[in-house]
């Protein structure tokens, strides 16, 4: 349909709106003692943490391919293989199934390992003041009396970071290699670390010194080899350094490379390596931003949204569960800082789709595309069938490393990474990544997911052989289920569901039928009385639990949503209902941020705020680190412990993105799910289905006006919000659209 002139407006640029004050970032009166409160830099690649009080200053550094990827050896073992492994979870062999899957996980390696530390030391003892982190354009900076300040950052771009000091005469910097020739120890806690570095049996590093310089390589496991090379500077009344972190899989000479890129940055035009430093967060800010009432709430999204341009970057590997932030308290880091696609890798890019940062999204999903043969063949090797599934535990190459036995050698792990694939597609409207990656990748899983599925229940319906819930009932055996569970129910349906809607989006009509036809093979969801969804055919929830594996169906996957009518949304109703009758005492950080995302689904913003605000106030560190347990001493969970992982940070992201905006019916909502107490929100290029970027003001409670690009072209479905009911426009590719009351035609 043709808009008339009144509608037709070009959107005001959103950069200036959308860059983040002062009150979003970090600001500390006092100094930080440990790593996991410190100010965080990153670029993807490279990661940083600034903390100390000056004496010394220190500044933990970190590369995210640095990883000892030691082979395990059970896994290459005659015994390793799905049909085995069925034989004795029935024969009852629980020592071997431990043995050969659980335990070789609480070895030190393979695991992602840390880079070293930079420590600075200022003149005359000089007594810390404040430390900053601005998210605006990514800068830690701590000042000390006498109006000395070092200033910290890395580079957007490149794989350099930089240190300023003014104000101070003199400045010793020491580079302190991590603990790898130490004494072994044994692991301190088997469950989340391997204990000290030095469990990894690595030789001592070579150090060399120089006037101006400093440096290491060290020598890890399969001869990988990494250097940091930091050298420094003092001109006029400045002093500043730079440092890089290479390895040998960039090249025979990661010292001499990294030293070239130093030296490369502090030869050239300094000011200008900032300027493009600036200019690409600039960018990043402009791609998205909020305005919302909720003062915790909206700081939390700043700066989770910062953390995750930091952590995440197209040409670098994804999000681990600490990113470009391993532990420098000398130890392994929490669970090997590995690939967890238990929820973790998946709540990680949540944000990435409605928040407008596809390209960030793009690492994960560049990461998962080139590691496709690595997980064939271990599907091929343990499953012994055809298609693709995906370890649930990975190291660097997205090889299997093992852990609880249910969930890291489950069969349906490739189906939730593949919904990414889809989202990815849905939000992009890009046809050849539908047509060379999306669908592919969505196929190569079901092709695994029809075979493993084979085997017919009393109802001659499909099944699994061995079905679990994450993290039901632990790594006890009773974690299989006689039937098949909710969880694994709900990505196969998913699963075959996508892939023929795929199929058919690209005129595969045999195809898309095939998939259809698999999909009419499935069994129900289980259901309680109530409408609630069940663990499993007649095993409700029994507890409080911190992984919400049963509710799949309703968020992410969309497959029972309140839009669906009287039933559907009963069964929602239930679902979160029994979530609060069993209340919270076993749950993570991350809990309440995916409860955040449920409740916006069904369209509780009270329920979604609340959980947010709660996830903001006492499940992240005061730099906002998201660190598992409660730190509030409020009692809102009995984990009060503070293994860092991010995944909590980024759904939390995605849960406000939520509220503020929904498009996953095909139909785009704009607040769907914000309290009645936000009488004044506003929100600038959120990202809707169909690759619509979509800003909405709401004033007194009323939305006062609806701005809307497509970036390609087609019809956007809209639901009024002056009237309610259905708008269906039609744009032509880069068309804006304002809209302040329906428009004179509605179809």
């Amino acid at each position: 349909m043709l808009l008339s002139p009144l509608f037709l407006m070009f959107l005001a640029e959103p950069a200036l709106e959308g860059l983040p004050t002062a009150e979003h970032g970090l600001h500390f009166n006092t100094p930080v003692t440990v790593w996991d409160e410190a100010l965080p830099l990153g670029n993807g690649r490279l990661g940083g943490l600034v903390w100390g009080d000056g004496q010394p200053l220190r500044i933990s550094l970190d590369r995210t391919d640095l990883w000892d990827l030691r082979p395990v050896p059970e896994y290459h073992s005659a015994d390793y293989s799905y049909a085995t492994m069925r034989e004795w979870e029935k024969a009852g062999r629980i020592e071997d199934l431990l043995n050969t899957y659980d335990r070789p996980y609480h070895r030190p390696a393979p695991t992602k390992i840390p880079a070293g530390r930079i420590e600075l030391t200022l003149d005359n003892g000089r007594a810390f003041r404040a430390c900053d982190l601005s998210l605006a354009d990514a800068t830690a900076q701590v000042s000390f009396d006498g109006g000395a300040d070092v200033r910290v950052w890395i580079h957007a771009d490149e794989p350099v970071g930089i240190i300023e000091v003014r104000g101070a005469t003199g400045v010793t910097p020491v580079l302190v290699v991590p603990a790898f020739a130490g004494k072994e120890a044994g692991p301190s806690a088997p469950a989340i670390s391997a204990g000290e570095l030095a469990n990894l049996g690595y030789p001592p590093p070579a150090t060399q010194h120089g006037d101006g310089w400093s440096a290491y390589e060290q020598e890890g496991w399969g001869g990988f080899r990494f250097a940091v090379y930091l050298e420094w500077r003092e001109s006029g009344g400045e002093w500043f350094a730079a440092w890089s972190v290479s390895t040998n899989r960039e090249g025979d000479a990661p010292l001499d490379l990294a030293k070239e890129r130093v030296q490369r940055v502090l030869n050239g035009d300094l000011a200008a390596f900032r300027a493009s430093h600036e200019a690409w967060w600039r960018a990043y800010w402009a791609k998205s931003w909020i305005d919302v009432p909720n003062a915790v709430i909206e700081r939390q999204w700043y700066l989770d949204t910062y953390k995750f341009g930091a952590a995440s970057r197209r040409g670098a590997p994804p999000i681990t569960l600490q990113g470009p932030w391993t532990a420098d308290d000398g130890k392994l880091p929490p669970w090997k800082g590995d690939y967890h696609h238990d929820l973790n890798t998946q709540l990680s890019y949540w944000p990435c789709y409605s928040g407008n940062r596809l390209d960030e999204g793009l690492a994960y999903l560049d990461w998962l595309w080139a590691t496709r043969d690595t997980c064939k063949d271990w599907t091929q090797r343990f499953f012994g069938m055809p298609g693709m599934n995906v370890p649930m535990t990975a190291d660097l190459n997205n090889s299997q490393i093992g852990g609880w036995r249910q969930y890291t050698h489950s069969s349906t792990t490739g189906a939730w990474l593949a919904q990414h694939f889809y989202l990815h597609w849905k939000y992009s409207a890009d046809r050849t990544f539908l047509a060379e990656r999306a669908y592919p990748y969505l196929r190569d899983c079901a092709v695994f997911i029809e075979a493993v599925t084979a085997e017919r229940d009393a109802d001659g319906k499909r099944t699994l052989p061995l079905s679990s819930s994450p993290e039901i009932n632990d790594n006890k055996p009773e974690a299989w289920f006689p039937s098949m569970t909710n969880y694994d129910l709900a990505l196969i349906r998913w699963l075959f569901a996508a892939t023929s809607e795929l199929a058919a989006e690209l005129d595969l009509e045999d195809d898309a039928k095939y998939w259809q036809d698999r999909l009419a093979e499935m069994p129900e969801f289980s259901r309680g009385d109530d409408g609630r969804l069940l663990i499993a055919k007649d095993y409700p929830l029994a507890a409080s639990h911190r992984h919400f594996s049963h509710l799949m169906a309703i968020h992410p996957l969309g497959l029972i949503d309140t839009s669906q009518g009287a039933e559907a949304e009963r069964t929602v109703t239930a679902s979160l209902a029994e979530l609060d009758r069993l209340g919270t005492d076993w749950w993570c950080g991350y809990s309440f941020a995916w409860l955040g995302n449920l409740a916006a689904r069904a369209g509780d913003g009270v329920k979604a705020e609340h959980a947010l605000e709660t996830f903001a106030r006492a499940f992240v560190l005061r730099n906002s680190f998201h660190c598992n347990g409660d730190q509030s001493g409020r009692g809102l969970s009995q984990f009060t412990y503070r293994p860092f992982t991010l995944e909590g940070n980024f759904a939390a992201a995605a849960g406000v993105q939520e509220m503020l905006l929904q498009s996953h019916t095909g139909e785009i909502v704009v607040f769907p799910a914000v309290p009645d107490s936000w009488k004044e929100a506003s929100f600038g290029a959120l990202r809707a289905q169909g690759a619509f970027l979509v800003s909405a003001e709401r004033k007194g409670g009323v939305v006062e006006g609806v701005e809307i690009v497509s970036e390609r072209g087609g019809v956007c479905r809209l639901k009024s919000p002056f009237s309610g009911r259905s708008i269906r426009v039609t744009m032509e590719p880069g068309e804006q659209v304002v809209l302040t009351e329906d428009p004179p035609a509605v179809e």
